[in-house]
């Protein structure tokens, strides 16, 4: 059947990385959660060869208590796969859906897939660029000072994609860190749980891609117990965004 190709689309179904994930399926095919996820590791136990690749089990933070949980990103193929067995009627709108939202994606990104000249005047083009010469410059500042892991382990790129922890998103986009961190609550980015603690991305800036959760396996020296932690990132897409709505004066920014 014939398709049109626009935002809403494929608006919060699929990822720029053309995939969806498990929380999305439960929600928009009325399954619990921790059923669908069961089905997932059964398709991947069934056929490991296969599963891997289509499945991709990642954490998130439960915005409602600060716990973080596990849930799969999946692929087209893996959507399939898992939903085959879904029945009803809602469920067969649901499943087109899903569906068209990949190939409107799909499409999205060929259009825009063309090299375009650089545009030294814009932003969104700009901060990815600085954030990968951040990223190889802060690498290189961690390997001299890899004696003092502590002093480091906060102020450098968490991932080799171009992540930033706050303190080094606030120096590329030239502005306060401790105003960024009040800009992103005061316009629902981030919150700290019952108001105190680290920042947390709100879960629709997750979905767009602008922010992300970076997991850190640490021994707690008073109960010598193993635990984790989640410390907010901010992609290079959010960069982009966060230097079109932050102003250069670091005042008061425009609602995001």
């Amino acid at each position: 059947m014939g398709m049109i190709v626009s935002a809403d689309s494929f608006a919060g179904l699929v990822s720029e990385n053309l995939k969806t994930n498990s929380r999305l399926v439960a929600d928009r095919f009325e399954k619990r959660h921790d059923h669908v996820v069961r089905d997932i590791r059964r398709l991947i136990a069934t056929n490991p060869e296969w599963g891997a690749p289509n499945f991709g089990e990642t954490p998130y933070v439960e915005e409602t208590n600060g716990q973080t949980y596990q849930m799969y990103e999946m692929t087209r193929d893996g959507y399939s796969m898992l939903v085959m067995g879904f029945t009803g009627k809602k469920a067969m709108e649901w499943k087109i859906k899903f569906l068209e939202a990949f190939n409107a994606m799909e499409a999205r990104l060929r259009s825009v897939s063309q090299p375009v000249a650089l545009d030294l005047n814009d932003p969104s083009q700009l901060v990815p660029l600085l954030a990968s010469y951040a990223e190889r410059t802060q690498i290189a500042e961690a390997q001299v000072s890899a004696m003092q892991p502590k002093a480091i382990a906060y102020d450098r790129l968490d991932t080799a994609d171009g992540n930033l922890t706050l303190r080094p998103a606030s120096k590329v986009l030239g502005y306060p860190e401790r105003k960024l961190a009040q800009w992103m609550q005061a316009n629902r980015w981030a919150f700290r749980q019952s108001g105190k603690g680290p920042l947390q991305a709100h879960v629709d800036k997750r979905n767009t891609g602008y922010l992300d959760h970076k997991l850190y396996n640490y021994t707690d020296e008073r109960t010598g117990e193993d635990k984790v932690s989640a410390t907010l990132v901010v992609t290079p897409k959010g960069l982009a965004r966060l230097a079109k709505l932050l102003p250069a004066n670091s005042g008061e920014a425009m609602n995001g």
